[in-house]
């Protein structure tokens, strides 16, 4: 058998959130190179301009502006995919934020709330809006980026709300890919360690957090975008085509200890 075209997504319609930079950016770089053609959602064009920079490559890629906590704006954007003949196959929700040092007796309602709308909520919506349409369509393959902090409680920064959102994600997963399997749409997660990203040096708290996260990690280093990325697109495509509900740990083996 050859195993190779498994991983080709010619033909499909992938929608990344938060495809602008990072492992977002990693994720439509990988996707747009296996064949797909990729919508990247991002709230403002500036932060799209990395993206649509990757069409310098043969890449396929386009921009959607909208924010993930709109569910509204989310419905629109599936509903005009498929208007122009070309709904989305694949959805990649990788929209999300962070926010660690706080003990959860100082967390804020606000920064909790903030939290829980974008990394939870978000993923939701998105699932829900273009979900709709991958059951009608009777295919479809959603990857949500969880986190191995939605399966271990992080050391040495507090981060509960963090945490938590990550953890409903990974339950969110399990839901969903247990309801739609029938429908013929796959769900998977992917939980990522610690991601060596020029934000995570340049936060000046983080420069004493490194030595504990090397140290409670077996391959003693932190996870690069692209390292995510391809578990993604490994997700998106038939090379995975008996896995749903999985929760895809790429960690260094940070869960094993």
């Amino acid at each position: 058998m050859d195993y190779q075209p498994l991983f080709r997504l010619d033909g499909e319609r992938a929608v990344v959130t938060g495809g602008g930079r990072g492992i977002g950016l990693c994720c439509v770089d990988a996707l747009a190179g296996a064949g797909a053609s990729v919508v990247v959602i991002e709230r403002l064009e500036k932060d799209a301009e990395e993206a649509l920079a990757l069409r310098a490559k043969g890449h396929d890629v386009e921009v959607r502006l909208g924010d993930v906590t709109d569910p509204k704006r989310m419905e629109a954007v599936a509903e005009a995919l498929v208007a122009e003949g070309s709904p989305a196959t694949i959805l990649v929700n990788n929209a999300g934020i962070g926010q660690s040092g706080v003990p959860s007796e100082g967390v804020s309602d606000e920064d909790w709330l903030r939290m829980m709308d974008v990394n939870l909520n978000g993923v939701f919506w998105c699932s829900r809006a273009f979900g709709r349409h991958m059951i009608k369509m009777g295919r479809g393959v959603v990857v949500n980026l969880g986190s191995m902090s939605g399966i271990i409680c992080n050391r040495p920064q507090p981060q509960t709300p963090y945490n938590v959102s990550k953890a409903a994600v990974h339950h969110l997963t399990r839901s969903m890919a247990a309801e739609w399997a029938q429908h013929g749409v796959r769900v998977n997660a992917v939980a990522p360690t610690y991601i060596e990203t020029p934000m995570v040096r340049a936060v000046e708290a983080n420069r004493d957090r490194i030595p504990a996260w090397l140290a409670d990690t077996p391959m003693g280093r932190m996870g690069r975008p692209e390292e995510v990325a391809s578990t993604v697109l490994f997700l998106a495509s038939d090379a995975s085509s008996l896995m749903t509900g999985a929760i895809v740990n790429v960690d260094g083996g940070f869960t094993c200890w």
